[in-house]
């Protein structure tokens, strides 16, 4: 059992009671493994994809096509799930503040930026409409930072819908606050609270008790195997 195979379970079990919408991994091998992984274990009724405009009515490994194909989904209907609630995607950012507020567009000032970076592409209108959840597989006070410079994604206080949770390398995050700002949900095997929050550059909600995030079953484990035969996990969680 290793960092990235607690990651990919964290990730999946946000997942966990979705029913049947579609399963959305953006940004890495982690996320997409989380999806696949809450598929063929606790959540059987989650619709999974290609990457592209394939539904798949099996799950196959990474980089391999699907076997059995359940339907195609172009553009316009991968945007109807959307606008209607019907996806739950895991996003990455490049900055997060306590509330969600997420910045994947630039670093510095808009008009005269340090960096560009994507855009804000699809996320006003992922976190507005969809459930939204987060992977950041490098946890500092540069990502978690007082004050986005850009909101790309909406957080708690601007009218997200449905907020999950955040993934990292370190802990899972929640927003189960009063006034919907940023919760240590759990450390990981081995991280301390003390190191989570020195990891963190604004004040987080830390309760009284912190549970350890769960590590996979040897169930899981021989799925995740199967799933990611060539190990992309470790390469994105050393």
């Amino acid at each position: 059992m290793s960092r990235a195979d607690v990651c990919v379970l964290a990730c999946a079990e946000a997942f966990r009671g979705d029913g049947e919408i579609l399963a959305a991994g953006i940004g890495g091998a982690i996320t997409v493994l989380g999806a696949r992984l809450a598929r063929l274990t606790f959540e059987p009724e989650l619709l999974t994809h290609d990457g592209t405009c394939l539904l798949t009515g099996d799950v196959p490994p990474l980089g391999e096509a699907p076997e059995v194909v359940e339907g195609w989904l172009p553009f316009r209907d991968h945007l109807w799930l959307v606008l209607h609630g019907r996806r739950h995607v895991m996003l990455g950012a490049s900055q997060m503040d306590r509330y969600g507020n997420s910045n994947i567009s630039c670093i510095g000032d808009w008009a005269r930026p340090k960096a560009q970076l994507l855009g804000v592409r699809g996320a006003p209108g992922n976190t507005l409409c969809n459930p939204t959840s987060y992977w950041i597989p490098r946890h500092s006070p540069r990502v978690f930072v007082q004050r986005v410079d850009l909101v790309s994604g909406l957080g708690t206080d601007r009218g997200a819908a449905d907020l999950r949770r955040v993934v990292t390398d370190l802990a899972v995050l929640d927003f189960r606050t009063p006034d919907g700002s940023m919760r240590l949900a759990s450390v990981h095997p081995g991280v301390t609270v003390e190191q989570v929050v020195a990891a963190t550059g604004f004040e987080l909600t830390v309760p009284a008790h912190v549970p350890v995030t769960p590590e996979p079953t040897p169930a899981e484990l021989a799925v995740l195997a199967r799933l990611d035969p060539a190990g992309q996990r470790h390469r994105e969680v050393p």
